[in-house]
């Protein structure tokens, strides 16, 4: 039984794969915003859809009911769909994202392998992004993880060495590599103290789409996302002088960054965690709202 409904079947010229499940780590909601910019920036359309019902647990990520003055209108039930369209310079490109799966792994992924066989993909690349000590006031340092060590080294970016639970995007990724697809993950680090579900980082968002287009050859669009990263720094930067311990953590924090830079990129790193400094800040600005992409 397939788990999947082909819906179009194009010609396509060695497409690009690009993937974002919501699920898991994506700190600063950077990868889900990108994807966001590419939906609405690109002219794409449905190309297969997923089995829901085999892959999602409802219970788990519940539809959403429609209510109007009382009456049930419908329900919009999450779902897992691969569009396709192309960049700003007509390359052909394929975005699969929707919700990951909490069935049937391994199914899932030799389902996508086959239709990326199907379609000639010529490389999988996921996007993600996770907390780390780094200063807001710096550019985005991005890592990577990669199906082979030339790919790693080639990307010229960070690459940890160290062992933590994995999500569909990891299985994608080394599936892929089996399939002789090149494939990789590009992750954005976002300052810790920022870095909650309600704390949008569009500057990890924009460097994540940057990376993408430089790593697949793609011209890809941004939108508004330097508006929103600068709305973003200025509210932090205001919210920072408030308070003499904040401002000294970012100077430790820049202090740490600019000597690393200096010393030249670093080859590994673990992922680091929050202290009870950042947690304070990180409820600070969750109390004081999230920035207003819109706005």
């Amino acid at each position: 039984m397939s788990l999947y409904e082909l819906l179009d079947r194009p010609s396509l010229d060695q497409p690009v794969l690009v993937v974002v499940l919501e699920g898991w780590i994506d700190a600063g909601f950077a990868a889900g915003r990108a994807m966001q910019c590419l939906l609405s920036e690109l002219d794409t359309y449905p190309l297969a859809s997923f089995d829901a019902d085999a892959l999602l647990d409802h219970r788990a990520r519940r539809p959403v009911m429609h209510l109007k003055e009382g009456v049930n209108t419908g329900l919009s039930w999450p779902g897992i769909e691969l569009r396709a369209g192309t960049d700003l310079e007509g390359n052909d490109i394929l975005l699969l994202l929707g919700a990951e799966p909490d069935h049937a792994w391994r199914s899932f992924v030799d389902s996508v392998v086959d239709l990326a066989e199907l379609f000639e993909v010529r490389m999988l690349v996921g996007l993600g992004a996770y907390p780390a000590a780094v200063p807001h006031t710096r550019p985005v340092t991005m890592s990577v993880t990669a199906a082979t060590p030339e790919l790693a080294a080639m990307s010229g970016l960070l690459r940890g060495t160290l062992d933590v639970p994995a999500g569909v995007q990891a299985a994608l990724e080394y599936r892929f590599g089996q399939a002789d697809i090149a494939a990789l993950g590009l992750w954005s680090q976002v300052p810790h103290y920022v870095s909650g579900d309600m704390t949008p980082y569009p500057a990890a968002s924009l460097a994540l789409i940057d990376q993408l287009g430089r790593t697949a050859g793609l011209s890809l669009p941004v939108g508004g996302l330097g508006d929103e990263a600068d709305r973003t720094r200025n509210r932090i930067d205001t919210a920072m002088a408030m308070n003499a311990d904040h401002l000294a953590m970012l100077r430790n924090l820049e202090e740490s960054y600019d000597a690393q830079a200096q010393a030249g990129p670093p080859m590994q790193g673990p992922i680091p965690s929050a202290d009870e400094l950042a947690a304070e800040f990180e409820r600070f600005l969750r109390e004081n709202g999230p920035d207003d992409p819109t706005g």
